[in-house]
């Protein structure tokens, strides 16, 4: 999945996410939620985020899925099931909003 700058921070999100914690199922349309996310809510993002873009992508793929429930009433187990995504998506943000503030001060994000 490349060829858009979307696509490719959905790569890089996908690719901090530990193999173990990766489903078998095709996840591009889910990664392609989480780089949206990266975006619009930067290193703000929270759990229950993740847990949204998880649900609104599982509702096409299995509607009835027992998870499919708001977040504060996933036991939390399952809650915890979302934190290697959370993780790699504060990763991506945070490494974009260095490369923001170095293009916008020429400062090289490295040394700060």
């Amino acid at each position: 999945m490349t060829g858009s700058y979307i696509a490719d921070i959905a790569a890089e999100i996908r690719a901090a996410v530990p193999p173990e914690s990766l489903p078998a199922d095709d996840t591009d349309e889910l990664f392609l939620i989480y780089a949206v996310l990266a975006l619009a809510k930067g290193v703000d993002v929270q759990a229950r985020d993740i847990h949204n873009a998880w649900a609104a992508w599982m509702s096409t793929k299995d509607p009835q899925h027992e998870s499919i429930v708001p977040y504060d009433e996933l036991p939390s187990d399952v809650r915890r099931e979302d934190d290697p995504y959370l993780a790699a998506v504060r990763s991506v943000a945070r490494r974009l909003v260095n490369l923001r503030t170095s293009d916008s001060t020429g400062a090289d994000p490295k040394r700060r």
